[in-house]
């Protein structure tokens, strides 16, 4: 896990700063386009941001990729995350992160030059099930890729050593017993230091992270989020997706469990299982990073060619 492929310094796409409303409240995105874009309507892919995630944290490089393949990106923080409104600060729910998800594809679908028939989800590590939620309630949509994804909250539960798990109760138990502002914790830290992270290089992968987005990150969530984890489990909605979904997880991670045998008894042709041997931040890096953009990229052109057959089909 050595650099990230690119840097906001070196990005050929155009970027634009916009937002959207998400139950009252304003969320900030950002519409990444083609340097040199000539069709009149282009592709689009949502990205969905993981548990600690906001825009530019880490993904840069995908996006960057995505746009020199054809493809409008948009990116945007959760609300109380990043550069959106929302108190109180860096609290996480899963089922509102899923609602600004919503949100997010409702405002994309409505932007100029976008096909609405050719939008792909893209979620990863906590937006990975995100990205599975969404899927499930979108069969009008072109595709989705769920990297490394958070599938099932009680295997990511079952893999916390009981100390710190119980460290973790009683820290939300306060949260949400205290009045006024919440009570942080750390999102990732290094090895053995307290945090909702510290495993698999969540400690550097911070530190490049900070350079990407080009200032300190506020690295602190609300206690109280811990108490979503366990419940989360998009897995279940597996078996309702009736798109073409990419799962792409790795076989080394630790903070969201892949199991490949498991996820293949959902049974589902919709479905492309496939994992890296990596950790659960590797991919983001290189040298990591050009195999998954790799797979990512294939099965683009694969959903280029499936919705050229569709349209073959309705015009016979």
């Amino acid at each position: 896990m050595d650099t990230l492929r690119h840097s906001p310094q070196d990005l050929t796409c155009d970027s634009q700063r916009t937002g959207f409303d998400s139950g009252g409240t304003w969320c900030a995105a950002t519409l990444h386009r083609p340097a040199k874009a000539s069709a009149e309507t282009l592709p689009a892919i949502l990205m969905l941001h993981g548990w600690g995630g906001i825009q530019d944290a880490l993904t840069v490089s995908y996006y960057e990729e995505f746009t020199r393949a054809g493809y409008v990106v948009m990116t945007f923080d959760y609300r109380g995350w990043g550069d959106s409104a929302g108190l109180p600060r860096h609290v996480i729910s899963a089922r509102q992160r899923v609602a600004d998800g919503d949100a997010a594809l409702a405002f994309l679908k409505s932007q100029p030059g976008i096909d609405p028939r050719r939008i792909v989800l893209w979620g990863s590590s906590f937006g990975g099930g995100h990205a599975v939620e969404l899927a499930a309630e979108h069969p009008e949509l072109a595709g989705a890729i769920a990297q490394v994804p958070m599938l099932d909250g009680m295997a990511a539960v079952r893999a916390v050593p009981l100390p710190r798990l119980l460290r973790f109760g009683i820290y939300a138990m306060a949260d949400l017993l205290k009045p006024g502002q919440p009570i942080y914790l750390p999102v990732v830290s290094k090895p053995g230091a307290f945090s909702s992270m510290d495993r698999d290089d969540a400690g550097k992968a911070l530190q490049l992270a900070e350079i990407s987005i080009g200032r300190r990150y506020d690295n602190r969530v609300a206690a109280r989020s811990m108490m979503t984890m366990g419940p989360y489990r998009p897995f279940k909605r597996l078996k309702d997706i009736r798109i073409p979904t990419l799962l792409l997880g790795a076989s080394q991670d630790s903070v969201a469990p892949f199991t490949e045998s498991t996820l293949r008894k959902v049974n589902n042709p919709n479905l492309t299982i496939t994992s890296i041997e990596a950790n659960h931040f590797e991919p983001y890096f290189e040298p990591a990073f050009s195999g998954v953009i790799r797979q990512q990229l294939m099965f683009l052109e694969g959903l280029d060619g499936f919705a050229q057959e569709a349209d073959q089909r309705q015009s016979a």
